[in-house]
């Protein structure tokens, strides 16, 4: 089962080891800031393609995250 907080964890770690801001990354993303922060706690959950969009604000590639999920899940 996908754990919305592991998702988070990961995405949150990514973007702080960038030194990404969570202003610049959800700018870059098209998404609120709150949205980002929502789902970096794992209150909320990305669609696929908010998940794309936070991938492509950081440069990195999807499945590099979609691989960490899954060993931590």
């Amino acid at each position: 089962m996908l754990d919305s907080v592991i998702v988070g964890k990961v995405i949150q770690e990514f973007r702080e080891n960038k030194g990404l801001s969570q202003e610049v990354v959800s700018g870059l993303a098209d998404i609120g800031r709150t949205h980002l922060s929502a789902i970096e706690r794992g209150v909320r959950k990305p669609t696929l393609e908010t998940f794309f969009r936070i991938c492509d604000a950081m440069s990195v590639k999807p499945s590099e995250l979609i691989k960490i999920i899954e060993e931590r899940v």
